[in-house]
């Protein structure tokens, strides 16, 4: 252990020089005060890390000096020492902010115990501080880029709903934002010192998704071989992030419902009911009023999970916020490729503007740094940006054959053909995919590739 500093404030001379000739053999580094005066104007010309300090002196007693000590630094660990024990005492001592509290005779090798107690306890508080200032600090950064009334309106109910502890239902379109939303709704919250828990409910069939919340005892199942803590246990104290909660099977809602309601649940092949407190944040990009109506989304846990519902807008109806967007991408992607791109010229950024982006943010994102890998020095030029298909020129009452054909060319234009990526931006299958192309000759259009 580092050298700790240690006042040892008593009035009787054979305690003074006993503790201190015992701490001094213990390695630290000792001084000793006579009297309250003394002992004030040697904590305020150096700092200590410990203070034995007498109770029962002439003068100012050890109450009112101890009062005096953490007005000049709370940070010090106080140790009240008197051969008059009193519960009285002890109790107001203890009020006051006193670490401990010992009766004489002493004996050395508790105070020496004593010590080490009470300088682990500064060293983990000044962790937590730390920890605690490192989360407001990050907490405070604006992961989320717009400048419009839109995203301005959007942060205005984050910092409204942080502050609370609702259950928050963020809607939007696919590559909007929903779990950076999520993600800042909690870090501006109270429970922002615990973890935010993600679960994506659309990339898991039911059984592992019922695995993945609720977690399993060894032997629940054929290939449980081991306990296993689930999300929901995880989520203990934090916030959980149900992303694409629209997917759950019907049973599956009933489960996590009664799970919100009464904040327990039982691990698979379990029987001990675990409490659980935390935050519920979902999110969806389907119509869950359409589904309630439709009887695929229980009404019950839709009243449930919309407590407070957050929209968020998508890129083609805030404009505004594509050149900021795009200039926080081209930054970072720069940083992490290393390569001097430091501005995006006039004609790209207008290419980008005009751009519908059904895939928003995230295909933002995309473009940029497809742009960034092509492109050259010191920015980004229009060639760089050839799979943002052009604008369609399509007048309102135009064949819905020739909107539709032209939806289908751009998106596989901005996917570069990767069919399985356009199917999931189009919301269909890869073989009804195929046959729209073979049905509007489009791979003729490319060149017959």
């Amino acid at each position: 252990m580092d050298e700790i500093s240690i006042l040892i404030v008593d009035d009787e001379f054979s305690v003074r020089d006993s503790l201190v000739q015992w701490f001094r053999k213990d390695g630290h580094k000792v001084e000793a005060a006579e009297n309250a005066v003394e002992a004030l104007n040697r904590l305020q010309e150096r700092r200590f890390d410990v203070v034995f300090l007498d109770i029962k002196m002439p003068g100012m007693d050890g109450m009112e000096v101890q009062e005096r000590i953490h007005q000049i630094d709370p940070g010090i660990s106080v140790i009240m020492i008197t051969a008059f024990a009193s519960v009285e005492t002890a109790v107001r001592a203890m009020k006051q902010g006193a670490f401990d509290y010992v009766t004489k005779p002493i004996d050395p090798d508790e105070l020496s115990h004593l010590v080490r107690r009470a300088v682990e306890q500064q060293r983990l508080r000044r962790e937590n501080e730390k920890l605690r200032a490192t989360i407001d600090e990050l907490s405070t950064v604006d992961v989320i880029v717009g400048e419009g009334p839109g995203m301005q309106k959007v942060f205005e109910l984050i910092q409204l709903v942080a502050r609370t502890d609702a259950t928050v239902l963020v809607r939007g379109e696919s590559g909007t934002g929903k779990e950076l939303v999520a993600r800042a709704i909690h870090t501006n919250s109270p429970r922002r010192y615990f973890p935010i828990v993600p679960v994506n409910c659309g990339a898991l069939p039911e059984t592992l998704l019922e695995s993945e919340l609720f977690g399993h005892e060894k032997g629940a199942f054929t290939g449980a071989q081991y306990r296993r803590k689930g999300k929901l246990e995880m989520a203990d104290g934090g916030t959980l992030f149900l992303d694409e909660i629209g997917t759950i099977s019907l049973k599956m809602q009933v489960d996590l419902l009664r799970v919100l309601e009464s904040k327990e649940f039982t691990r698979l092949g379990g029987s001990k009911p675990i409490k659980v407190d935390f935050r519920v944040i979902c999110a969806t990009n389907q119509d869950l009023e359409q589904s309630v109506k439709e009887g695929s989304f229980r009404e019950d846990l839709y009243y449930r999970i919309n407590v407070f519902s957050l929209d968020i807008p998508p890129l083609r109806e805030r404009r505004a916020d594509i050149p900021p967007l795009a200039r926080h991408f081209m930054d970072k992607l720069a940083q992490q490729m290393d390569k001097r791109i430091t501005e995006i010229s006039p004609g790209a950024m207008e290419k980008l503007v005009a751009h519908n982006w059904p895939g928003n943010v995230r295909e933002l994102a995309n473009a940029i740094e497809r742009a960034m890998v092509v492109g050259k020095p010191p920015r980004i030029q229009p060639q760089d940006l050839p799979f943002l298909a052009p604008e369609s020129g399509l007048e309102p009452g135009a064949a819905l054959a020739d909107v539709e054909r032209h939806h289908i060319a751009s998106v596989l234009e901005r996917t570069g053909w990767n069919i399985k990526r356009a199917s999931e931006w189009l919301k269909i299958d890869r073989a009804t995919l195929y046959n729209k192309i073979a049905k509007y000759h489009l791979r003729d259009a490319r060149g017959g590739q």
